[in-house]
C-alpha cells in the first residue's frame, strides 16, 4: 500500500498553511479564512482515502507468448474476500508503457468480477502487463492512495518467422561425416596409407601392406566434424534505415536460428550484449522480442572479430544487418570469421530484390522480405 500526495495537494497544503499565519499574524480575515478552507479540503481528502478493501485478485493471460499481429487478451478477476460489501472501486492495470483503468462495482461478500482487457501485438516486444491496483482518492486530485494486489507478468510478442524446411539444407546442414582437410591418425575417414612412426597406435597397422612392403604402414584419417552455425546481428541504429528494416532482420535471425534448432544443430546466436538461449525455440523467441537497436552496439564491421571471439569453432557464419552498411564494411567484417568458415553475409533492405553474390566460402546476399529467405538460400547453395 502507499499513499501520494499530488503536486496539487502540496501546493494547497502550502497555501492553507501560508493563509493560516499570515491571517493570524497581520489580522487578515480573509487570508485566514482561505487557509482555514484548504485545511478543511485537505483533511476531508485525507478521510477519503481511508479504510480498508479486501479484495482477492487474479490477473491471467490467455497466452504468454504470441506473434506479432496475433491476438492477445487477458482477464482480471476481482473477488470480495471481506465479510461486508464493497464500496465501487477503481483499479489500474499497467499495460506497457500506459495504464487501464477498470470499474469495479459494489460486491457483495464473495462475489466476484472479471474484466477482460486486449494487448496490442503490432510490433515485437516484451510488454509488461501488471501489477493490478486498487486505487482510491479524491475528487480533486490532491490525495491518492494504491493498493498491489498481483505481480506483474511478462508478454512475450515474438516476431515473425518463416519456414525454411528443405531450403537451407546446403549451408545449415549438418557436416557429420564430411570430411576436412586437416588430417589425424585417428577418425572415421580414411585418407591414405604412410610409414609407421614411432609412437603411433598399433591399432591403425595396415597389416596387409605392412606383409606385401616389409615396412610397417599405419592409416592416416581426415578428421570429420559436426556443423557449429553461429548468426551474428547487428544491433547499431547507424546500420539499418529504419525501424523496420531492423525488425527484418530480427525476423530473418529467428527463422535461420529455429530452423537449425529444430534440425538439432549445434547453434550460437551473438545478439545484443550476449548470446541467446537456444535450447529451444521459445526461449530463443523470448530472447529475440527483447533485442532492440543500441548506440555502441556491435555494427556489421565487428561481427567477424566477435564470432571469431566468443565461438573459435565455427563452421558456418551468417552475418545479418541493415542497408545502410556498404559492401567494402561487410567484407571487412566477413574478414576477420576464423579462415575456411562458411560465411553468408545477409543484408536486410525492404523491397529489395533477392541478389547472391558468392566468391569462395563468402556469399554476400540480400533479402528484401522474410519471404525471401528460402529462395535468397537456395541461391546461396545452388
Amino acid at each position: 500500500m502507499s499513499v501520494r500526495i499530488s503536486p496539487l495537494g502540496w501546493g494547497t497544503a502550502v497555501v492553507a498553511v501560508l493563509g493560516l499565519v499570515v491571517g493570524r499574524w497581520l489580522g487578515w480575515l480573509e487570508a485566514a479564512a482561505v487557509g482555514a478552507a484548504l485545511a478543511a479540503v485537505l483533511v476531508v481528502s485525507g478521510l477519503m482515502v481511508l479504510g480498508r478493501s479486501r479484495f482477492g485478485v487474479v490477473l491471467d493471460l490467455a497466452d504468454r507468448r504470441v506473434r506479432v499481429g496475433e491476438r492477445a487478451v487477458g482477464r482480471v478477476e476481482v473477488r470480495n474476500a471481506g465479510r461486508r460489501r464493497s464500496l465501487p472501486a477503481r483499479i489500474e492495470l499497467p499495460v506497457g508503457s500506459s495504464v487501464a483503468e477498470l470499474g469495479v462495482p459494489g460486491l457483495a461478500p464473495g462475489a466476484s468480477h472479471d474484466e477482460l482487457f486486449a494487448v496490442p501485438t503490432s510490433r515485437r516486444a516484451v510488454v509488461v502487463v501488471g501489477p493490478v491496483r486498487s486505487v482510491r482518492g479524491d475528487p480533486f486530485g490532491l490525495v491518492r492512495r494504491s493498493v498491489r494486489w498481483t505481480s506483474p507478468v511478462e508478454l512475450f510478442v515474438h516476431p515473425l518467422t518463416v519456414g525454411l524446411t528443405g531450403s537451407g539444407s546446403g549451408v545449415l546442414r549438418d557436416l557429420e561425416g564430411q570430411s576436412t582437410r586437416d588430417l589425424s591418425d585417428s577418425d572415421l575417414s580414411f585418407h591414405a596409407l604412410r610409414d609407421y612412426v614411432a609412437g603411433d597406435d598399433r591399432r591403425y597397422i595396415h597389416w596387409r601392406t605392412t606383409a606385401r612392403r616389409g615396412s610397417l604402414m599405419v592409416k592416416q584419417f581426415e578428421d570429420t566434424r559436426r556443423t557449429q552455425t553461429v548468426i551474428a546481428l547487428a544491433t547499431d541504429p547507424r546500420d539499418y534505415a529504419d525501424d523496420d528494416e531492423f525488425e527484418l532482420a530480427v525476423s530473418v535471425v529467428a527463422s535461420l536460428a529455429v530452423h537449425t534448432i529444430r534440425e538439432q544443430r549445434d547453434i550460437a546466436v551473438l545478439a545484443g550484449p550476449g548470446a541467446l538461449r537456444v535450447q529451444t525455440p521459445p526461449l530463443l523467441l523470448d530472447d529475440c522480442a527483447r533485442l532492440t537497436q543500441a548506440e555502441g552496439g556491435a555494427g556489421a564491421a565487428l561481427l567477424g572479430r566477435r564470432v571469431a571471439r566468443e565461438t573459435p569453432d565455427v563452421s558456418v557464419a551468417i552475418l545479418v544487418t541493415g542497408s545502410a552498411v556498404d559492401d567494402a564494411t561487410l567484407r571487412l567484417g566477413a574478414r576477420h570469421v576464423p579462415t575456411g568458415t562458411r560465411t553468408v553475409v545477409v543484408r536486410c533492405r525492404r523491397g529489395a530484390e533477392v541478389a547472391v553474390r558468392t566468391q569462395g566460402t563468402l556469399s554476400m546476399a540480400t533479402a528484401g522480405a522474410l519471404s525471401d529467405l528460402p529462395r535468397m538460400l537456395r541461391r546461396v547453395v545452388a
